[in-house]
């Protein structure tokens, strides 16, 4: 029922209205070509850009451990000191090998460091250091049936760090200055510490290797894509989008000029046969 008032409202208000097609054209192209108009000077003319950095990756190996035996606890702990560059530091990453069953291998920073068993891992899915990871001065893990054990960890869960990203701004200095402010950082007192505890008095130094990430701004550009294309996938979803709403009032418009043509066709009929049968009436009394 209500399609059919719908079909009858519009036929009604076509016949009123004669101008209404044309009303209805009008008004189509030109929201069509504003909003095409708009996507392409959004194209054109971005607020986002985008910054990349440079990652200086290094390796500290091959540094000589301090071994300190404790006879009343029969444990020995190694311990390795790594002077990091404290400049736009972002990872941390410890890398044990060799470890006996059990031993303890502790990672210590002063300003401390964000981290959780599952940063780094291939698997965590759906996993957010922002959401998940803790900040301590000491991160540690327990090496079970011996072999080998990783930590990583960050300065900072803030992504605009490292990696590159996005900032928006309304001119190329602005966005230049953002950049640069999102990526400047100090990690103070950055001296790594790295413990690795084991039972027993051993003389069998495990071995251990830090690596640290320091970024730096690199290059800043805006945003762009193709225009051309943008623009034509922009006016055909408009265009799809309008398409879907005229379509069926052209179609109710042109099946009420159809049903009017033949709804005149029949009157012609009618009117033709009413004639003819009065013109044989007439006819008909003369003779009488």
């Amino acid at each position: 029922m209500k399609g059919l008032a719908l079909v009858y409202t519009m036929r009604k208000a076509l016949a009123q209205n004669p101008n209404l097609l044309r009303t209805l054209l009008g008004l189509s192209f030109t929201l069509i070509f504003m909003l095409s108009y708009a996507v392409y000077g959004a194209t054109v003319s971005p607020s986002y850009y985008l910054y990349e950095t440079n990652a200086d990756i290094t390796v500290h190996e091959e540094i000589e451990p301090t071994r300190i035996y404790q006879e009343d606890q029969n444990q020995t702990t190694w311990t390795w000191s790594i002077p990091a560059d404290g400049t736009n530091l972002t990872w941390v990453n410890l890398s044990a090998f060799e470890l006996s069953n059990g031993a303890e291998v502790r990672l210590i920073n002063g300003a401390g460091l964000y981290s959780h068993p599952l940063l780094g891992a291939e698997n965590a899915d759906g996993f957010s250091c922002r959401e998940s990871c803790q900040k301590n001065n000491s991160h540690s893990l327990i090496a079970e049936d011996g072999g080998d054990i990783t930590i990583y960890s960050l300065t900072s869960t803030d992504p605009a760090r490292r990696s590159n990203g996005t900032v928006y701004a309304q001119t190329p200095e602005g966005a230049l200055i953002k950049a640069q402010q999102a990526i400047e950082y100090e990690h103070a007192p950055s001296l790594i510490r790295v413990e690795i505890i084991e039972a027993g008095n051993r003389t069998t130094e495990p071995s251990m290797t830090i690596v640290t990430v320091n970024e730096a701004f690199s290059s800043i550009a805006p945003f762009s894509v193709d225009a051309a294309t943008e623009f034509l996938w922009a006016l055909a979803a408009v265009a799809g989008c309008f398409s879907m709403v005229l379509i069926p009032s052209f179609t109710v418009y042109w099946a009420a000029n159809a049903k009017e043509k033949r709804d005149a066709v029949k009157l012609a009929e009618s009117e033709s046969e009413i004639k003819d049968a009065l013109n044989d009436t007439d006819d008909e009394l003369q003779k009488s």
